[in-house]
């Protein structure tokens, strides 16, 4: 008889169910170290993430407070400027109404001085000088108008593109 028939069966059975039951408490014990690491890499990458979540938004911050800032130094230009076309504008009307009472005051002038006869054709008729101080004056109106408007298109364009410039040049 050999030695392995002395060791009745159950002993096997029961050597075989501690080796087995030995080889999955290994298993066990090495899947819970890689959980733990695993758990710590996942824990070191949310770390990471965070931070260059945390820079992201700094970063976009400082983009548009400097985007904020460049617009707000060309509203201030813009507003400037502004002041200073409606200066000129206002300083424009006052030569234009001085222009057209210097017309008005010559052409009454004019009448004083004509004879009789003139006077009736002038009745009848508009003279030159009345047809011209009226078109002097609508023109210089006009142009007073469209000077304005131009000068404030030019002013919004150029704040625009002032903008556009400073937001681009990052």
């Amino acid at each position: 008889m050999s030695w392995l028939g002395a060791v009745p069966a159950w002993r096997w059975w029961l050597i075989a169910l501690v080796l087995v039951a030995g080889g999955q408490q290994y298993r066990v014990m090495v899947a819970q170290g890689e959980t733990a690491t695993a758990r710590a890499d996942l824990a070191d990458y949310r770390l990471q993430v965070a931070e260059r979540d945390r820079r992201a938004a700094a970063q976009v911050r400082t983009e548009e407070q400097r985007q904020q800032k460049i617009k707000d130094q060309e509203d201030e230009n813009a507003r400037r400027e502004k002041l200073a076309l409606q200066g000129d504008v206002d300083r424009y009307r006052a030569a234009g109404v001085g222009l057209q009472q210097q017309i008005d005051r010559l052409q009454r002038g004019r009448g004083a001085t004509c004879d009789l006869v003139s006077a009736q054709q002038r009745e009848t008729r508009p003279t030159t000088s009345m047809v011209c101080g009226q078109l002097l004056g609508e023109l210089d109106q006009m142009a007073g108008s469209l000077g304005e408007a131009l000068g404030r298109s030019r002013i919004a364009g150029l704040g625009c593109e002032a903008i556009l410039d400073g937001i681009k040049s990052r």
